[in-house]
């Protein structure tokens, strides 16, 4: 069936008035160089690769074999680098946004700096991870092996996410990491912003609905499950009434800390090493360490130091 004049015309106004320039007020203008925006199909590429990268056979082709492996790995080696080249190349153009095109050949000489650094710290990225996934069998009676952790915990799927975006971040990758660690929180419902920082042996249980804020820093071997927030609480404001941005605003958990499910650690405050916050409690003073805190009879909290 095709369009009647009237349809027509409402089409053609319609296009006119999205390609208003005054309409399109979230495009940088360097965009209008013919630069791309970064893409999240291919920041999803850049997370299957690293995977792989990272547990080869357990993600990307599960031929992998003592006897391919470096020919899988090198393969994927390279595809990333191309890939993140182009998607930090793309974030860096986004994060200049003035009426002059910037100096993009430059821009692709740092796009590939970084991209290749990133891949020289995938072996301690996979050292960290392995810690994770240790302390998450260790830590949980259901797993029956550290491989059906690494296939099947969302916890882990979460914290590698989390390790890419962190390195990437640390690195000055501009809306790349963001894009990773919000992918992950839509597979699996855990929430952590990739400028956290977070220790070995971390483990995440069951997951839904966990949230880790960006200034959060958390030590060794720590254990959250489901539904608990590292948080801040309501943000201080400027002269004008504006949020105050890029001050710590949220918890330091220290060693060995367990923190159950529905907690929520609000502010700068501090949980001392070996402390346990039982579930449903919400936490906004510092907490000894090895102290517990639990939910006792009428709402009340009941601190326990040993």
């Amino acid at each position: 069936m095709g369009l009647n004049q009237q349809h027509e015309a409402t089409l053609r106004d319609t296009v006119r008035r999205l390609s208003d320039t005054d309409n399109l007020t979230n495009i940088c203008p360097s965009q209008w160089q013919g630069q791309p925006l970064p893409s999240q199909q291919a920041v999803k590429e850049i997370i299957y690769l690293s995977r792989a990268l990272i547990f080869p056979g357990f993600f990307g082709d599960s031929d992998v074999t003592r006897n391919n492996v470096t020919y899988f790995t090198g393969l994927w080696a390279e595809k990333l680098y191309h890939l993140l080249v182009d998607q930090i190349h793309a974030g860096l153009s986004m994060d200049i946004c003035t009426d002059t095109a910037p100096d993009y050949d430059e821009m692709e000489h740092k796009a590939a700096e970084k991209a290749a650094e990133f891949i020289k710290q995938l072996p301690n990225l996979r050292r960290l991870l392995n810690t994770d996934v240790y302390a998450t069998h260790r830590g949980d009676p259901a797993a029956t092996s550290t491989q059906e952790v690494i296939y099947c915990y969302p916890g882990i799927r979460a914290i590698c996410n989390y390790r890419i975006a962190h390195e990437l971040i640390k690195l000055d990758v501009p809306i790349i990491p963001r894009m990773i660690s919000e992918q992950a929180h839509s597979e699996t419902g855990i929430d952590i912003h990739p400028a956290a920082t977070i220790g070995e042996g971390f483990t995440i249980d069951h997951g839904t609905g966990v949230v880790i804020g960006a200034t959060a820093i958390l030590g060794n071997n720590v254990k959250l499950y489901q539904g608990v927030t590292l948080g801040a609480k309501s943000f201080d404001m400027d002269p004008d009434g504006n949020p105050i941005k890029g001050i710590p605003r949220h918890p330091i958990i220290g060693n060995n800390v367990i923190i159950y499910s529905n907690a929520s650690i609000l502010g700068r405050i501090t949980i001392g090493d070996n402390a346990i916050i039982g579930g449903n409690i919400w936490v906004t003073q510092n907490v000894a360490p090895g102290e517990r805190l639990i939910q006792a009879k009428a709402n009340n909290v009941l601190r326990i130091k040993q």
